[in-house]
């Protein structure tokens, strides 16, 4: 089934949308909720939400990558995101999986297909056997879902939020931001631009936080948030 569905997918935003449909809201029959979402996930999360308006409750946008949408967005938000850097490693990993397909395909055929390998060398390197789960998932990312969900969504994905969030906010539908004063891989103006534009949202600042710290350091404190909410 994955190996059949790897080869006809391309990753769109609809598709994921799709896929939560089919099985979250279908699969549990689902007539109201709330959505909550983080980073790339915020791009889903508000097609998702606009798509299902009159099931909505609220929507948690946490570091959502925002930019407004107008020409040549998608080329901004991929030099933004993951511009061409050596320096420090993680954002040279990030341009080679970005910006070059085929440099892409072989380090992800060296990772995912011995992937029980690595795992097991981090696992004996480290002495431990709970590694963090973002580096586990990191060695099971294909190339074909990786690209195309990069590509697909997160850079063609972006002039889509602008339409969905007025989509909401016409609605009168609750929609809350989330940000890290230190979140450096979100634009700087992003939260400024999103209030600006949608006055209505709930715009939450975190001092201190940054892209994954803003829930990975704070679970306590972003369980509350979203307990208010």
């Amino acid at each position: 089934m994955e190996k059949v569905q790897s080869q006809e997918t391309i990753y769109t935003l609809k598709e994921h949308v799709e896929w939560i449909e089919k099985s979250l809201i279908c699969e549990y029959k689902l007539n109201s909720f709330h959505v909550v979402a983080h980073s790339m996930g915020c791009i889903i999360g508000l097609a998702l939400a606009a798509k299902h308006s009159t099931s909505l409750k609220s929507i948690t946008l946490v570091a959502p990558p925002y930019f407004p949408s107008k020409e040549g967005v998608e080329m901004r938000a991929m030099k933004w995101l993951t511009p061409k850097r050596l320096w420090p490693p993680t954002a040279f990993i990030w341009s080679i999986m970005v910006w070059y397909e085929h440099l892409s395909q072989c380090v992800c055929l060296l990772v995912c297909r011995n992937h029980r390998f690595w795992e097991a060398l981090i696992k004996r390197l480290t002495a431990s056997r709970d590694v963090n789960f973002m580096v586990m998932d990191l060695t099971k990312h294909t190339h074909h879902s990786g690209w195309h969900t990069t590509h697909n969504v997160l850079y063609r994905g972006v002039k889509e939020m602008d339409k969905n969030l007025e989509t909401l906010m016409k609605l009168k539908k609750r929609v809350h931001v989330i940000v890290g004063s230190r979140d450096k891989t979100i634009p700087p103006d992003s939260r400024h631009n999103i209030k600006t534009k949608f006055p209505d949202v709930e715009l939450l600042n975190i001092p201190n936080a940054g892209h994954r710290s803003i829930i990975l350091t704070r679970e306590t404190d972003f369980a509350h948030n979203l307990f208010h909410i």
